[in-house]
């Protein structure tokens, strides 16, 4: 029996990772705000230091863990919040389980990034810089000046990132450990809904172009993060697999231009 961990449990692709990977009877610890196993805020050190003790007081060991706790940027949600969940949260869960993963000689770790990587142009690049940097102050500090819509992307593209330069180091691959993100696009989800709601963003969820001509299933994105955790993945480390029907690949189908996001230097 495996051991997973899946944070952002509680509802959308958090939830239906934690149902796919305890269906054939492994074991799933839950990190959310409410409904889980572990009860935390990973948007305050405090907090994610609650999580890492939580968790290493229910197993010694972890084979798969998958971050997913995140909010929106949307309307009236403050940017300096949403990089302290999506990226600084999901970092210090996988540093902080670095052991219980290292214990299982051979685990994985899943992040959710965003096609918004590449789907918005001119999201913030301090942002970014100042999140591979582990600077939360700065990073805290540029996102409050920036509608929070273009934090998210910033966000999402750092945990990418960390994922990929990290990925690669003694400490990771080197010890079992293999880093990787998924990307997906629009989603049937909580997170989707709330900004279909968002008065000003709301009527570009489901204008947003994809080839299959539907927004994407929360189990859709669990399966695939269940294969990256599974042996058949045992080569993959770094990527950054796009879940999102095509949307990345209808807008950039030779390379991705327009980032206009600036050097990134970390």
């Amino acid at each position: 029996m495996r051991t997973y961990v899946v944070s952002g449990a509680a509802s959308g692709i958090g939830a239906a990772t934690a149902a796919l990977l305890g269906r054939d009877g492994d074991r799933v610890i839950t990190v959310d705000l409410h409904d889980a196993d572990v009860t935390a805020d990973l948007g305050t050190p405090e907090g994610r230091a609650a999580a890492v003790a939580g968790v290493r007081e229910l197993t010694d060991v972890v084979h798969g863990l998958v971050p997913a706790a995140g909010i929106a940027g949307r309307t009236g949600v403050p940017g300096d919040l949403l990089v302290s969940v999506n990226y600084f949260g999901a970092v210090a869960l996988v540093r902080g389980l670095h052991a219980e993963l290292a214990a299982a000689q051979g685990a994985g770790v899943v992040l959710l990034a965003s096609n918004s990587i590449t789907g918005m142009p001119g999201w913030n690049a301090p942002v970014a810089q100042a999140c591979l940097r582990d600077d939360e102050a700065r990073a805290r500090e540029e996102a409050a000046q920036v509608d929070s819509v273009m934090v998210y992307p910033s966000s999402k593209a750092a945990l990418a990132w960390w994922a990929r330069r990290e990925g690669v180091k003694p400490e990771w691959a080197g010890s079992g450990i293999r880093l990787n993100s998924v990307a997906p696009g629009a989603t049937e989800t909580p997170m989707v809904d709330q900004m279909r709601a968002d008065p000003l963003l709301g009527p570009a969820v489901d204008a947003y172009p994809n080839a299959i001509g539907r927004l994407g299933r929360p189990e859709e994105v669990a399966a695939t993060i269940a294969f990256l955790l599974s042996d058949g993945a045992s080569n993959i480390v770094g990527a950054v697999l796009y879940v999102d029907g095509g949307t990345d690949a209808m807008l950039h189908p030779i390379s991705p231009p327009g980032w206009e996001v600036g050097p990134i230097e970390a």
